[in-house]
């Protein structure tokens, strides 16, 4: 197998990205292992899932690409599984969930390797592109791969493992999970997409810039509702897949319309974004990790004043919700203003279906901007500041120094990927460049690297370096004033309208989003539970009483439990004529193989009407006959 591997930009690139995930992941995991029981099927797992990462990044023939993915998956699947012992009853639905859809992805990548292929697994991507150039149905290659990849990658409709696999892994895997292995389903998409497929039709750039914006506004708006850190963090990972998804459809969208420029410009907009949710998300689940370390509970609302007692890890974890809401000048408001400036180079389109699509992910992207503030603001106000909301909290201490070493380290990657953007996004320009885009680094920065520049007619232009220094300049100006003018510091008991101030008078998560739950109900359609307690003959007003909400996503009612029920009747039909009526099996068993047959001859050689419609004929004569029979 001489195309077992391959090295070019692509690859390396993608490569780079695991090690800046993986190196500080690892120090953290060795810092949180004594708190793990099954510590040998934990690191055997853990290690071999991260070399399966780097095995899918550099395979470079479809059999090595397979044999990766399925590794990465299963080891993954393990890790979920590592602490089944103490949540049997969360985690072990979690992990099925997890192996189900990961494996439903998988068949469509293997039916798209088979068909590429023509059988051979062992040939390399470009002489994929020589069969795939002759399939007759190109559209139908693109769906395999997006329903491969996207389900990996955890895109609507197909998101709806991430909130029940991500909280149920322990925290180093939720970090790897959603930090890293999503990017590997992104590699995919930029690797087939432009290897195998690279002559894409419009009307699939559109697909991809729809879903994304639609996975950027679900994904945020269940964040929203959710108290559970982890699931809040596995929420906000749909919604900056869709966020790349957008920078990725319009770079599709730009190529099919000649506009070279604009195509390439999106793409570094989402490659920029892949890695800078890689630094930003990981180190939001080492913070998550540590904050569940000491307080045992994934509730925020058993949270509060945890910078006090925990400030390594406060400091961490606000770095990184500042960038994931894209703040200026942050890493994660640098690659979303370049996918805005990409949407908003649009202008000049006249395609219909265009000025339709990309309005609205202009529309998505913005209001996915304002919640993800709102929703940062709750996830680190309700844990980090105010008065101690539970016993735990009021004892938590700083984790090891090795835990704080991995979070500091993956800090180290988020302020590196804002002070050095110039140098990663010409090492993105490169890599699109090798993949036959144009260039476009000298566009962007054509007075050197302090001012980025769109590529759009009449397009913004923006300093990180610049705003920091800014910033900076200005903090210790007001610090100064303050020194020079000597305020002093008066200090007063909290006035709460005649009531001890207390952390039951702390505005709540709940409370927090109850305007935007209650703006979106007709998404959210929650279930909310009021409990008093009685105090004799009498329900009491205010000590003891409760609020919860429980949010289950539309997706998960509206679809998913509708295919189960359908998969559930069909499985048991089938079992029914296995067992009680084995010649109608037989039957269909011998249908099934004529519906191959023919598929196969559709897909493999040129459409016909006549044939389809005389093959058709045969196969509805035959389930006539073998297998509905006579109405008795």
């Amino acid at each position: 197998m001489n195309n077992f591997f391959q090295f070019d930009m692509l690859s390396l690139i993608f490569g780079l990205l695991i090690a800046l995930g993986a190196i500080p992941n690892i120090l953290y995991s060795k810092g949180y292992l004594p708190h793990i029981d099954r510590k040998a099927h934990y690191n055997i797992h853990y290690y071999t899932f991260i070399i399966s990462m780097f095995g899918v990044v550099f395979a470079g023939n479809a059999f090595s690409f397979l044999l990766f993915w399925e590794l990465m998956s299963l080891t993954s699947w393990q890790l979920i599984l590592t602490e089944a012992d103490k949540d049997r009853e969360s985690i072990l639905p979690s992990a099925r969930f997890y192996f189900l859809m990961t494996h439903f992805g998988f068949i469509f990548l293997l039916l798209f390797f088979l068909i590429v292929t023509n059988g051979n697994l062992e040939i390399g991507f470009n002489q994929m592109a020589l069969i795939a150039s002759k399939f007759a149905y190109p559209t139908m290659l693109f769906f395999m791969l997006i329903l491969g990849f996207l389900s990996k990658a955890g895109a609507v409709p197909l998101h709806v493992w991430l909130p029940y696999a991500h909280p149920s892994a322990p925290s180093p895997v939720s970090a790897l999970m959603s930090g890293v292995m999503l990017k590997v389903a992104i590699y995919g998409m930029f690797r087939f997409m432009f290897t195998v497929l690279p002559n894409w039709h419009i009307e699939w750039g559109v697909l991809i810039l729809v879903l994304g914006a639609i996975s950027s506004l679900v994904g945020v708006l269940y964040a929203l509702s959710e108290h559970d850190i982890k699931a809040l963090l596995a929420n906000h990972s749909i919604e900056n897949i869709g966020i790349i998804l957008i920078g990725f459809g319009m770079g599709m969208i730009f190529n099919s319309l000649n506009l070279h420029t604009l195509s390439s410009f999106a793409f570094i907009a989402a490659l920029f974004h892949t890695f800078n949710h890689m630094s930003f998300k990981s180190l939001l689940f080492m913070g998550a990790g540590s904050v569940l370390h000491q307080t045992h509970t994934k509730n925020i609302e058993k949270y509060g004043g945890l910078i006090k007692s925990m400030p390594i890890t406060a400091i961490t974890f606000l770095l990184a919700s500042i960038s994931i809401s894209a703040l200026p000048p942050t890493n994660g408001f640098l690659s979303e203003w370049m996918i805005f400036q990409s949407l908003l180079g649009s202008s000049q389109i006249t395609n219909m279906s265009l000025k339709l699509a990309i309005p609205f992910a202009i529309f998505a992207l913005a209001l996915t901007g304002g919640l993800a503030v709102a929703c940062f603001v709750k996830a680190y106000g309700i844990t980090f500041l105010g008065l101690h909301r539970s016993q735990n909290a009021k004892h938590a201490k700083e984790v090891n120094r090795l835990m704080q070493s991995g979070m500091i380290m993956m800090a180290g990657v988020v302020v590196a990927l804002m002070l050095f953007a110039p140098w990663f996004i010409y090492i993105f320009d490169e890599t699109l460049n090798s993949l036959g885009m144009v260039s476009v680094y000298t566009l962007i920065f054509p007075n050197g690297y302090l001012n980025m520049h769109s590529v759009a007619v009449h397009g913004g232009v923006v300093s990180p370096q610049i705003l920091l220094v800014a910033l900076m300049v200005i903090t210790l100006l007001l610090y100064l004033a303050y020194k020079r003018l000597g305020i002093k510091e008066r200090i007063f008991h909290t006035w709460a309208c005649g009531y001890d101030t207390s952390a039951r008078t702390q505005y709540t998560a709940t409370g927090f989003a109850g305007p935007i739950r209650r703006f979106f109900e007709w998404l959210y359609k929650p279930n909310e539970h009021i409990t008093k307690e009685n105090i004799g003959t009498h329900q009491s007003k205010f000590s003891q009483s409760s609020y919860e909400v429980h949010v289950k996503p539309l997706f998960e009612k509206s679809l998913y439990e509708s295919v189960s029920k359908i998969v559930n009747f069909i499985s048991y039909w089938v079992y029914r004529l296995a067992h009680f009526e084995q010649s109608r099996y037989a039957a269909m068993i011998f249908n099934l193989m004529l519906l191959v047959l023919f598929s196969y001859r559709i897909f493999a050689h040129q459409f016909s009407w006549a044939t389809f419609v005389l093959e058709s004929t045969v196969m509805l004569i035959s389930i006539k006959i073998l297998i509905i029979g006579d109405k008795k």
